[in-house]
């Protein structure tokens, strides 16, 4: 099984002191030569703060999300799940984990990145700035991980699930087989369903806790459900895949 989540724009300070990234550290270790491409891109940018700042779309007081790309080879990492912040991630709670929910979220985990492609989510990663809608030179970031990430997805293998925002989905195509599943949070009954807008984060970050924090070693979507309707979740199949209803 292999949960797949979006990042957060917003990061987590500090890390292990003495650490620095290690790419061969990291999980889906076949996207390396993209990741260093894409690395190698942000720390150009960051050299020049006026590129930088309007290509990463930000604001006057976010001078430190550039210095954080141009040293982000050699700052301090921290797992993913810890470094990545915002309201999926506040709700998800990892810090208050227990050891095994920690050790199945590593298994089981892969958050979405602009920076890295795909991480599990216990990859120590460093703190950076880069989204989907970024703009580095000489770099089209979704002709440059639309086909790696598809292969990487194509090749897992048991149940997946796709948390991920539609933006981050493009990126890398979920397979199409049934045990690949989209899951859109939303309100409603029949026709007057409707995907939630402002608590999506809130519930996805809450499935996923519960979902670690069960130990459940789901193979395939029947089995999902089955531990849905086990716990009180109400997961149902839709036209585009899973509804999680709140």
């Amino acid at each position: 099984m292999l949960v797949l989540l979006p990042p957060s724009e917003t990061k987590r300070d500090g890390g292990v002191e003495g650490s620095s990234l290690d790419l061969g550290a990291l999980s889906f270790p076949e996207l390396t030569p993209e990741r260093r491409r894409t690395l190698r891109a942000m720390r150009a940018l960051a050299r020049n703060l006026g590129a930088a700042t309007a290509a990463l779309r930000l604001g006057s007081t976010q001078a430190h999300e550039v210095a954080r790309n141009r040293a982000v080879l050699s700052s301090p990492v921290l797992p993913a799940i810890d470094r990545y912040d915002g309201v999926l991630y506040d709700a998800l709670d990892a810090a208050s984990l227990p050891a095994t929910a920690r050790a199945a979220a590593g298994r089981n985990l892969a958050i979405a990145s602009a920076a890295f492609g795909l991480l599990g989510g216990l990859d120590p990663i460093p703190a950076y700035r880069l989204s989907h809608y970024s703009r580095l030179p000489g770099l089209a970031l979704g002709r440059l991980w639309r086909e790696p990430l598809a292969r990487v997805l194509a090749a897992q293998t048991g149940l997946l699930l796709d948390l991920r925002s539609e933006s981050y989905a493009k990126l890398g195509a979920l397979p199409e087989r049934p045990d690949a599943a989209h899951i859109r949070v939303a309100t409603g009954t029949g026709e007057r369903r409707r995907a939630l807008g402002h608590f999506n984060k809130q519930a996805k970050g809450e499935f996923v806790r519960r979902l670690l924090l069960s130990g459940a070693e789901l193979p395939d979507a029947e089995s999902l459900l089955d531990w849905a309707r086990g716990e009180g979740v109400s997961l149902e199949r839709s036209a585009t895949g899973l509804d999680l209803l709140v």
